[in-house]
């Protein structure tokens, strides 16, 4: 996701004791019982994670005596990564006496997302009647196969030559997806027995390994009492984008009393097109009285594309957007599902040049302020021509300016509508010519803001100028670090050429050298080897000498895909800022009650820390809002029915505290009200953090969860995108 720094895109049962009811109660889970580890071991263990370094040390905590400090060191070797921890951890899967021990280990396992574990996880799903597992042990054994097949599917070369055959890949893919599948079946054919934790991380599973036929077995679970396993079940569904269940969907997205069933009923029907379910996704969209649920349905019919839904919408926006009001700090709530219904009518009324709807979405883009690419891009997706020769003519930046003047949202937002325009066919010769002049001027001139000048080098480059590598190759040396990483991904999409190469190498050493992002130097590594080039895999070398271990671990997989050899001995431990000081006031939180009080323009909410779970995130939070960090900070990102997401100083989902923290990944599900870190990869978290809205199951395991909504949830619901965070209040009792 940022979700993630997100930067090109983008919860099961509700946590709050006030918004829990029996049908939709929280997912089974483990605690960590870190409280019942020694002090001094829970140090040593807190302070490995940190610097990634699996040693002699912690796999003999693997035997210790105490099964609560066997769990904590087998979380470890999961969160740390290193496959030398494969072994120890699958003896203790394999013979560990305590279940507890042993469904930490199946975790780990897949969070080390190694091959070398297939066995002892498959053994473990093998075992039937007397000799089957713990239940809890099997849902984190198949939870761990999902995992690890995604990995293997991600980095399995896709290289059609017979010579350089993948088939025993293949196959094992094939042995864990059936595995999965398999025991989705066994849990189906005893419904009376069947264990919930082990339904629901075994449909993540498939989620995420996707194998063939998957629907018919998923399909299975529409019909459960159970409305989480119902919801997960269509999530699923949804986003493999499978038809199999779309009559049962029908039936849920009407009658089910649960908005998460809802909602993720109607997600289903957009993500297959079901185009029978027309009248009621835009029933829903009318008239559903959860939010979460009229959202889905608004995008689920900008997917149909039914040019019929667009006079109804039309009127319900109109409706809803009576008495709109916009302040400095705060929208109102229904600015969300506004956006979402202007995203839709750009779909639904694409290139037909429907005056009222092109009326409404000016109306609108006036009163919103400085944060709606939606609207710009359903201006330009329903009439192309006129946004272009608006654009021309510069009407839109004339307008922009009576709007408070051209920030760099607006910016941004316009640069987006000229690219879509320009994809449907909106620019003549002449026009196309002029507006690649235009987006030129933007890009040289010195008043044009750095926030904007991302969007605006993807925009041109969407054009194919002639000029594009220069351009390019120019803004490799932009004093900003975000604008020289999107130079670099862009330049990556250019053939081959030595003065690409050289530009690359030339700006690879400052790259190396900035202390608050290493975006840039990220970018210009995976751009240099698509060089696929000496001199460009000599320059990837110099970045195996850099002090920052994401670096050295991302130089060392590129050397080892270009077949330059294995520099895996170079990636070493990571330069902890942390001091010893610093962990132990993080394991000092553990047993107590620490909250944060959110202020916001929209009210206040409260959330209570876990720092048994997750000590280090937590600290790196609180500390942060010591300082002040947070206070006055605009909220860049809402996606109804999915997160809110804060903590970028920069605003625009690219900024940071200035430097990186380490995930700290644990089994605490992405219920309702969930906290967790933004990353842009693995171990990239800093300052960002999301709320997610409903359960959001694709999201376990991957980012770190170290906190939950405990009051107030419904101040997170109403929060808008540009809504201001006033001030973050630790309280530590």
């Amino acid at each position: 996701m940022r979700i993630a720094r997100l930067r090109n895109a983008f919860l099961a049962a509700f946590l709050l004791p006030s918004l829990a009811t029996a049908a939709n109660g929280q997912r089974t889970r483990s605690s960590n019982s870190t409280s019942h580890v020694p002090t001094n071991i829970l140090l040593q263990i807190v302070r490995a994670e940190d610097e990634r370094g699996w040693d002699g040390k912690l796999k003999t905590l693997l035997t210790a005596s105490d099964a609560a400090v066997r769990k904590r060191a087998a979380l470890a070797g999961g969160r740390i990564g290193d496959e030398a921890a494969v072994p120890p951890l699958t003896e203790v899967l394999l013979t560990d006496r305590d279940a507890d021990v042993r469904q930490m280990a199946a975790f780990a396992l897949g969070e080390i997302e190694s091959a070398g574990g297939l066995y002892a996880l498959l053994e473990v799903l093998k075992k039937r009647g007397s000799e089957m597992a713990d239940a809890t042990v099997r849902a984190r054994a198949v939870e761990a196969l999902g995992k690890i097949a995604a990995a293997m599917a991600s980095s399995a070369p896709a290289s059609t030559d017979a010579s350089k055959s993948t088939q025993p890949q293949d196959d094992r893919l094939d042995t864990i997806r059936a595995a999965i599948l398999d025991t989705l079946r066994f849990e189906d054919s005893r419904r009376q027995q069947s264990d919930r934790l082990t339904i629901l991380l075994g449909l993540t599973a498939v989620l995420r390994a996707k194998p063939d036929a998957a629907g018919t077995v998923i399909k299975r679970f529409l019909d459960y009492t159970d409305p989480r396993i119902v919801a997960d079940a269509l999530n699923t569904l949804a986003r493999l984008r499978l038809k199999d269940g779309n009559d049962e969907a029908r039936q849920l997205l009407v009658k089910h009393s649960d908005p998460i069933v809802r909602a993720n009923a109607a997600r289903a029907l957009g993500a297959a097109e079901d185009k029978q379910a027309f009248d009621v996704l835009l029933d829903r969209a009318l008239h559903d009285e959860d939010l979460r649920v009229r959202v889905s349905a608004i995008r689920a019919l900008g997917s149909l594309k039914d040019a019929r839904a667009g006079i109804p919408l039309l009127a319900y926006a109109a409706k809803i957007f009576e008495g709109y009001s916009v302040t400095e700090s705060s929208r109102p709530s229904s600015t969300n599902e506004l956006l979402e219904l202007a995203t839709s009518l750009g779909r639904l009324f694409q290139q037909s040049k429907n005056e009222p709807a092109l009326e409404w979405l000016r109306k609108f883009r006036q009163s919103v302020g400085q944060t709606a690419a939606e609207i710009d891009l359903a201006l330009a997706r329903i009439d192309p021509a006129r946004y272009s020769k608006e654009s021309i003519n510069d009407q839109v930046m004339d307008k922009n300016k009576e709007r408070g003047g051209p920030g760099w949202h607006l910016q941004s937002s316009w640069v987006h509508g000229l690219s879509e325009s320009n994809k449907l066919g909106g620019f003549l010769n002449q026009q196309s010519r002029a507006i690649q002049l235009l987006i030129a001027a933007l890009m040289m001139n010195p008043q044009t803001p750095t926030e904007a000048m991302p969007e605006i080098l993807r925009s041109y480059a969407e054009f194919k100028p002639d000029n594009l590598a220069d351009i390019l190759r120019a803004n490799l040396k932009h004093q900003d670090t975000i604008v020289r990483a999107t130079a670099a991904e862009l330049l990556a999409g250019q053939p081959p050429a030595g003065s690409n190469t050289l530009a690359l190498e030339t700006a690879l050493p400052r790259a190396l050298q900035d202390r608050d992002l290493n975006d840039a130097a990220l970018a210009i590594l995976d751009a240099l080897a698509k060089q696929k080039s000496k001199e460009a895999n000599d320059a990837l070398k110099t970045a195996l000498d850099s002090s920052d271990h994401l670096i050295r671990r991302k130089a060392v997989a590129l050397l080892k895909a270009n077949g330059v050899g294995d520099f895996s001995n170079r990636i070493g431990t990571v330069q902890a800022r942390n001091t010893d000081a610093d962990y132990r006031r993080a394991i000092a939180r553990i047993g107590r009650k620490v909250t944060a009080t959110v202020v916001t323009s929209k009210g206040s909410f409260a959330i209570e820390f876990l720092p048994e779970e997750a000590p280090l995130t937590v600290d790196n939070f609180i500390q942060l809002a010591k300082k002040g960090f947070f206070n006055g900070q605009t909220i860049p990102r809402v996606v109804p029915n999915f997160v809110i997401q804060a903590g970028d100083p920069r605003g625009d989902l690219n900024g940071g505290p200035g430097y990186q923290i380490r995930c700290e990944i644990n089994e605490v599900p992405y219920e309702r009200g969930a906290v967790g870190m933004a990353l842009s990869g693995k171990d990239t978290g800093g300052s960002q953090w999301f709320v997610t809205h409903s359960p959001q199951p694709h999201l376990d395991g991957g980012y770190t969860v170290f906190g939950r909504v405990i009051s107030g949830m419904a101040v997170v619901d109403n929060i808008a995108r540009g809504d201001v965070i006033r001030r973050v209040v630790i309280n530590e009792r």
